[in-house]
């Protein structure tokens, strides 16, 4: 099974549980920041991600969306 991610960047705070508790270390640190200052989460296309849904379980602004394919 495949997955992709959607990140809210306007709803990220940069805690990064997701980058942390990513299996496939799909997430990374983005080089652009929010309206809010912060540096945000971001899917990195190269990897695959499974669409196990970890990081939307573990993210407290609810700023990840998980579809599976």
């Amino acid at each position: 099974m495949k997955g992709k991610i959607v990140i809210d960047a306007a709803f990220c705070k940069g805690c990064y549980f997701c980058i942390e508790f990513c299996p496939k270390k799909v997430i990374r640190v983005s080089t652009q920041l929010n309206a809010k200052g912060y540096a945000f989460a971001e899917c990195d296309t190269e990897k695959n991600c499974t669409g196990c849904a970890t990081c939307a379980l573990v993210c407290p602004e609810a700023a990840i969306e998980v579809h599976r394919e």
